[in-house]
């Protein structure tokens, strides 16, 4: 394979593992637990295993079977998409509200396997079906639909997890290849910001499951860099947990604040904290 051809965040062998342990913590939940909160605020821990459900037949639906049912009118702005994209995550769980926790599993363990089965026959250099708009993209390449789909099942679970006090998905193989998604954001989150060409904005995951991410402004846009050779103007540093809960919305950039570590500008830095990798 040419080097120009490796695909930048493997994530598709990691379906099955993701979708393990997600029936086997919702197998172990008690009552009590699947109507737990969650961060996300209108949805109890079992609206989310509903969603992640509708995730798995939506994908199969659209990208397997080309039925795309519900098409969106009038989508002029990313907010009508955003809007179109609630509407539809709110009368689902609203309809799924009437099916048993053991139906959903159910539901999960064999649409799961589909899925996952389905997106490994995608070509990953071909374009996708759907573009990460939250990266800023009108059309996206296959692999990065895919590790889209792998953050949003990472999120979903995670934010079970948070909810019923159960981790396991914070380790270097399942964080890092999440994480790394949601760094395409960054770029398209600093698109309007003014700098001199040059500038270099650093955000650092900590730990050894994180990472380290740089941007540089060069004539008309922000690029990633590699590695950057001179002391970035901003850098941010924030925990892994911090990191999850707040590029998903799941904390204020307020909140967030009190609990980064920010080097160098400030007001450059703290754009950053408006990161969000997720269709709101």
């Amino acid at each position: 394979m040419e080097s120009s051809q490796i695909i930048p965040i493997q994530t598709v062998q990691l379906f099955p593992v993701l979708d393990k342990l997600l029936i086997d913590l919702l197998k172990s939940l008690t009552h009590e637990e699947w109507n737990a909160q969650t961060v996300a605020k209108k949805w109890k821990v079992k609206d989310i295993a509903s969603h992640l459900l509708d995730g798995n037949l939506r994908g199969l639906s659209i990208s397997r079977d080309h039925f795309f049912g519900e098409t969106p009118e009038n989508i002029n702005s990313y907010s009508d998409l955003v809007d179109f994209l609630n509407q539809l995550n709110m009368t689902w769980t609203n309809a799924t509200k009437r099916l048993s926790p053991e139906i959903l599993v159910n539901l999960l363990e064999s649409t799961g396997k589909q899925y996952s089965e389905h997106l490994q026959t995608l070509p990953p250099f071909e374009n996708a079906i759907f573009s990460v708009a939250w990266a800023g993209e009108e059309t996206s390449l296959n692999w990065f639909h895919i590790a889209r789909e792998y953050s949003e099942k990472f999120l979903h679970q995670q934010q079970i997890r948070n909810a019923v006090g159960k981790q396991a998905l914070l380790t270097k193989a399942l964080f890092h290849p999440f994480i790394s998604t949601f760094m395409y954001a960054l770029p398209h989150t600093y698109q309007n910001v003014p700098a001199e060409k040059g500038t270099i904005v650093t955000l650092i995951v900590d730990t050894e499951i994180g990472g380290e991410w740089s941007i540089i402004k060069e004539e008309n846009q922000w690029k990633f860099i590699e590695s950057p050779k001179v002391k970035p103007t901003a850098t941010l540093k924030i925990s892994p947990d911090d990191a999850w809960l707040l590029f998903s919305k799941g904390m204020t950039p307020t909140e967030a604040k009190e609990k980064v570590k920010i080097t160098g500008d400030q007001n450059l830095g703290e754009i950053a904290l408006n990161i969000v990798a997720v269709m709101a």
